[in-house]
């Protein structure tokens, strides 16, 4: 720990593990080639992951994740626990079923923050998880048919496995595959289901849920109305919606809707190739493209041991706080448009907003969605100039003097308005434990006082050689988790401070990997 911050000191999770293996004789490490972590069965799932959790401080529940062995007739289940308070790597624990009647148990009553992850897993895979207070489809409708990530499960206009597909250029002329699909869609009703008829009650679930979370309090009784929010347009914050019971202004029950605009990304990535993929990237957030292309990249790079060279880790990062710039402008625009302000406070933002776009557009060709990352290097070095000025100046001046100058403009007109505090303070308060327990992460997780950062925790790329602070505030409410963003935009100015240096250092020195052969390749079919 370092001012009570986690720091990775050797790696905690080491040691986790082998007194995890003391402990449960049953426990065995996977051995398949390439693979870590450590198998448990079933019945033991539980109590390991409690074990893992009360002894060894692995409170952290951060994924859980299915996976389809269809040669092996199994369902997988993968679990990645981190320690909030030690940082560190993961305990990684797996467990396996019988594919034709995958169950498993869940760890929802323990852990909270399972609770969508599994449903998510039942969702597109099948898998059910005993024990689950309220397992049912998350992102697909009720009465979907099928389990869309299952390897066998194929679309109404399925055509082959794997990218390119041939089948789209006959004769050297293609077409849409949905114009020969019979509904004009790619959607798959269960048999004896049509449009026109409706035999599914698909709203049902959802307002049973909102039923079971009403709570019935002491003090003056009024009438409570469930009333829907949402789905909003998708430019504002994602298609979602909320169905919510009200207590006069209270908020007692509410159930997310959140599979409006569900695209099944991991089903497009099976059949594109490597490459294909970083556009996809893009799109999984497109206020937060190049923090996307990253992680994706960096995962590629690990399976093919590829290591890039120093001018690329130094642009990756000042392409990502760039990018946390950006996101957090806007998250703060929208948040004071929630609050009534509509579109005033978000301008102030703008110019600045749009200056980081500018340059995006200038590297990437691209304001939002810049595919721009490759496999052990970059599309493209950055250009010699923006707007008739050299580079890095250019980039100096951003961070030294505008972006800086306008943070602090916005916290005088914002911070201490009365009716920014009087809407926020003490306004949906979550506690430290309870942050922790739902698996939070991010903003709001260190709004909750927990000062976990995984730049810190377990640092990538060079973030181990930057000096900067987890921004953490204490009180758990609207109101932190709206300073909390500011004070991260404040350390990724000093990120930069220290990256432009490195940029003038490395200027001159390969985007690509150091032995300069081909990584990957592709090929398409004939006419393509």
């Amino acid at each position: 720990m370092e001012n009570g911050v986690p720091v990775a000191d050797g790696d905690p999770a080491e040691a986790a593990i082998s007194g995890i293996k003391q402990s449960f004789a049953e426990i065995s490490d996977d051995e398949r080639v390439g693979f870590t972590g450590l198998m448990v069965p079933p019945e033991k799932l539980v109590e390991v992951a409690t074990s893992l959790r009360d002894q060894h401080a692995f409170n952290y529940l951060s994924s859980v994740t299915g996976v389809d062995l269809l040669d092996d007739n199994k369902m997988e289940v993968v679990y990645h626990f981190y320690s909030y308070s030690k940082g560190g790597g993961a305990v990684v624990l797996k467990t396996q079923v019988d594919r034709n009647d995958p169950v498993v148990p869940s760890l929802t009553p323990e852990f909270p923050g399972a609770d969508f992850q599994e449903r998510e897993a039942w969702d597109l895979l099948g898998i059910k998880f005993s024990g689950h207070p309220d397992l049912r489809r998350i992102l697909m409708w009720e009465g979907f048919a099928g389990h869309p990530l299952r390897k066998d499960w194929k679309e109404p206009f399925f055509e082959e496995m794997n990218k390119p597909f041939g089948s789209r250029w006959p004769d050297g002329l293609v077409f849409r595959a949905e114009e020969r699909n019979p509904y004009g869609k790619n959607v798959q009703y269960p048999a004896g289901w049509t449009p026109e008829g409706d035999e599914y009650d698909i709203e049902g679930a959802i307002y049973e849920a909102v039923a079971r979370g009403r709570d019935s309090k002491p003090g003056l009784k009024t009438d409570k109305v469930t009333v829907n929010l949402g789905p909003q347009h998708p430019s504002t914050h994602g298609v979602f919606r909320m169905v919510v019971t009200l207590d006069g202004e209270n908020v007692i029950a509410l159930d997310p809707v959140m599979g409006y605009l569900h695209r099944n990304h991991e089903k497009i990535g099976e059949r594109n190739t490597w490459l294909q993929n970083i556009p996809y990237t893009d799109r999984l957030d497109y206020l937060s493209s190049l923090g996307n292309n990253h992680g994706y990249v960096m995962a590629v790079e690990k399976l093919l041991g590829i290591k890039p060279p120093e001018r690329v880790e130094w642009i990756r990062i000042l392409m990502d706080e760039l990018t946390r710039l950006c996101n957090h402008f806007w998250a703060l625009g929208f948040f004071l448009n929630d609050l009534g302000a509509l579109q005033t406070p978000m301008l102030y933002l703008y110019i600045e907003r749009e200056l980081i776009l500018d340059f995006f557009e200038a590297t990437t060709g691209a304001r939002m969605m810049c595919n721009y990352m490759r496999f052990g290097g970059l599309a493209y070095d950055l250009p010699l100039e923006i707007k008739g000025q050299e580079t890095t100046s250019w980039l100096t001046e951003l961070v030294n003097e505008r972006l800086p100058a306008k943070i602090d403009e916005w916290e005088r007109l914002i911070s201490g308005n009365e009716i920014v505090r009087a809407r926020c303070i003490d306004v949906a308060v979550l506690t430290a434990e309870d942050a922790m327990r739902f698996s939070c992460s991010g903003p709001l997780l260190r709004a909750s006082g927990v000062p976990y950062d995984i730049r810190r925790a377990e640092p990538y790329s060079f973030y181990d050689q930057l000096d900067f602070d987890v921004a953490v505030r204490y009180n758990g409410d609207l109101y932190d988790r709206y300073l909390v963003r500011i004070d991260e935009m404040r350390q990724s100015l000093r990120i930069l401070r220290q990256v432009i240096p490195q940029l003038v250092a490395t200027s001159g020195q390969s985007i690509f990997p150091e032995d300069e052969k081909p990584q990957y390749a592709y090929r398409t079919g004939q006419g393509g």
